[in-house]
Formats: C-alpha cells, structure tokens, sequence
C-alpha cells in the first residue's frame, strides 16, 4: 500500500513551473550530486561575476518533484548573492523557503544544498581560490552521516 505524500503550495508551484531550468556554457562552476537510493540527481551552474556574485545560475534535475522544487527554489535563493553568502544555504532554509517538505522527502533539501556547495567548489577549483568554510563535494550524499541526522534516523 503505496503512501500519500502531501506538499505545500509553494513544493506544488515550483515543481509545476520550476525556476531556472538550463544550463550555463561556460559556467563558472558546476556541481552534481545525487542519492543512490532514491535515484535522484541534481545538477546546479553557476555563473559568478569578478566580484564574486552570482550572476546567474541554472539547474537540471532528474527526479522526483520535490527534487524539482528545491533545485528550484535554491536557485531562486543564490541568484544575486555573493559567493560566500550562498556558501551559507542549508537544506533547513531550502524547506523554510518551501514551507517545509514531508519527512521522507527531506533528502531533497539535502541535495540541493550539496549541489549548490558542489558547484562553488568547482569555481573556486578552477580559479585556484579558497574560500573558507567550503568543503570538498561528496558523491552521494546518503551515505553522509548529515543526511541521516537531518532525516531523523540517526
């Protein structure tokens, strides 16, 4: 017996017309990330000025609605902000920003704030910058002992 997840207006408004669907050529940074176990991956490009803002930044998403939301939303956060300020996204503020997500989905949230931190890490690989606080990229983040934490299973 399959369960009924519901979501909020605001999951429901950036699945159904998500924000900043794409790619950037060129891109300044490019981060991926995924979760093996529900199959979901996400993929977030950066463009990011001299100044260090973000310009612009864009993501492709394979999977579940909720996936399509927080990339979504996440993009929405971090566009105009500088590097270090979208340095600070937590996966708590991604669901704040949606109005919260089912706990089965929380993983999502968790995505979207390793893809963000993914793609700085590539930006400040490729222009050999270090920028405190910022951690290498992990491959899948179920297996971080964070996503257990932030799903209550730990």
């Amino acid at each position: 017996m399959s369960q009924i997840i519901e979501y909020s207006e605001k999951v429901m408004d950036h699945f159904s017309n998500p924000r900043n669907v794409g790619e950037i050529e060129n891109a300044s940074g490019v981060g991926t990330v995924g979760n093996a176990k529900c199959g979901d991956i996400m993929r977030i490009y950066l463009d990011i000025d001299e100044n260090q803002y973000i310009r612009d930044c864009k993501f492709k998403t394979f999977g579940c609605g909720a996936a399509v939301a927080t990339s979504s939303i996440a993009t929405e956060m971090i566009k105009g902000k500088t590097v270090n300020e979208a340095l600070k996204l937590t996966n708590k503020a991604v669901q704040e920003a949606l109005g919260g997500l089912p706990p089965v989905k929380v993983h999502c949230s968790l995505l979207a704030e390793e893809a963000v931190h993914a793609a700085l890490w590539d930006y400040a690989k490729k222009n050999h910058l270090e920028i405190e606080g910022l951690k290498p990229p992990v491959d899948d983040i179920d297996e971080t002992e964070q996503f257990y934490e932030m799903a209550g299973e730990v």
